[in-house]
């Protein structure tokens, strides 16, 4: 699922509003922890954040939620200077939803309140799983070109979307992936390397388990592509497909039904979450 949809211009006080927000609040946040004598991965290890997480904060790129803020407050003891941000953070935040495409908010709701969360993918590493460096490769090979700016906003957009597997309460997650995904170098090798370390990070969260299905799987139910699953808080579950661009959000229950069956099958016949992590640690090995 690519989701690399297109973006509304933004207008001045937008840019200069939740954009500038998270700048700001990102260079607090590097003054503090070098002030601390942090290193990203010390710090990251702390509040419970890989150093691609803290470094796309500490750029602005990444939306740094409430909970991170008060807990970083304290540990690095600001003095209450990050929790005094927190409601222009959630302010910020709320406005960044809207620059998502009128079809594509529906689904982008769905997703920031669903208690489950399903994921096919055959091509690439999905969204929610991408390294910021995974995605602004992913986005710069995209045709037509797009200019550095828009690259540039289109991966905070998907980092900021990556939050919804650390909100509580958390939410199931579950991932097929085609083990080809774990062979393509996008990006390069470095990348890549940094994307399989990500899967092991996020694969070994309590609420994600990520199968992987193997190349000597010769056959399995679904061969029309990618696909994501997700139950919204006390809504029916829902499907959402995409091919060259067409977006499409199920909700018809029969249909929906029909792609739930075929992925519990796939999961069925992928290798465990445990193997499969054990089949990428050993990938990360070789490269």
């Amino acid at each position: 699922m690519t989701e690399e949809t297109e973006r509304r211009p933004e207008t001045p006080a937008e840019q200069n509003g939740a954009v500038g927000v998270f700048v700001l609040l990102g260079k607090q946040l590097k003054l503090l922890r070098e002030r601390a004598a942090l290193s990203q991965p010390e710090f990251g290890r702390l509040v419970g954040y890989g150093p691609d997480q803290i470094s796309a904060m500490e750029r602005g790129v990444r939306t740094p939620r409430p909970d991170f803020l008060r807990q970083a407050d304290d540990i690095l003891k600001a003095g209450g200077l990050l929790k005094a941000v927190i409601p222009e953070v959630e302010e910020a935040m709320a406005k960044a939803r809207t620059r998502h495409p009128e079809w594509y908010r529906s689904y982008a709701a769905l997703e920031a309140e669903a208690v489950e969360l399903h994921f096919y993918a055959n091509q690439g590493v999905p969204g929610l799983l991408q390294t910021e460096e995974y995605a602004r490769a992913v986005f710069s090979r995209r045709r037509p070109l797009l200019d550095e700016d828009a690259i540039e906003k289109r991966v905070a957009d998907r980092l900021a979307r990556q939050q919804v597997l650390e909100q509580w309460p958390l939410p199931m997650c579950g991932y097929v992936l085609e083990e080809a995904i774990l062979h393509r170098l996008i990006g390069g090798s470095e990348v890549h390397k940094g994307q399989l370390r990500q899967l092991l990070r996020i694969g070994g969260r309590r609420n994600v388990e990520i199968q992987v299905m193997p190349f000597v799987q010769t056959e399995h139910p679904n061969m029309d592509g990618p696909f994501n699953l997700l139950t919204p808080k006390k809504r029916a579950q829902v499907a959402y497909v995409e091919v060259q661009g067409y977006p499409r959000l199920i909700t018809e229950p029969e249909e929906v039904r029909k792609i739930a069956d075929r992925y519990g099958i796939m999961r069925a016949m992928a290798l465990t979450p445990m193997e499969s992590l054990a089949l990428i640690e050993k990938l990360l090995g070789e490269r």
